[in-house]
């Protein structure tokens, strides 16, 4: 998923996925698992649109996700809103990680994944 000096770094992501399920555990008192879930469920987007050629024009048609796709692109929300959470801010990244998917699982507007999904759906609502 990262590219350059990130890649490889299992040790730290592990490590870090430890920590934020944890202080989602603090806060919340449920389940870091279950948590991560609904985080998914609710983050993943239903329809996307796709860029189709005819006639040497190009025009962006509406197209269902299909369930791997979108249970990818929920995590990779998901990881980029922690990440952009993280960056240059006093958060670690597993306490922005934690906060970005407790707000998924809550279906929150504060959360990144949320927000990009939204915005997806209402672009490939318009080019339907």
């Amino acid at each position: 998923m990262m590219k350059g000096r990130n890649n490889g770094k299992k040790l730290k992501a592990v490590r870090i996925v430890r920590h934020a399920f944890e202080i989602m555990h603090l806060l919340t008192g449920e389940n870091p698992l279950q948590i991560v879930v609904h985080a998914i469920i609710n983050s993943g987007p239903r329809e996307d649109s796709t860029r189709i050629g005819r006639a040497g024009t190009v025009r962006r048609q509406a197209v269902d996700v299909s369930p791997l796709r979108r249970v990818n692109q929920a995590i990779w929300l998901l990881c980029t809103g922690a990440r952009e959470a993280a960056f240059r801010n006093i958060k670690t990244i597993a306490e922005c990680l934690a906060d970005e998917l407790i707000n998924a699982a809550k279906g929150s507007s504060n959360s990144y994944a949320i927000k990009k999904k939204d915005e997806l759906e209402r672009v490939a609502k318009s080019n339907r």
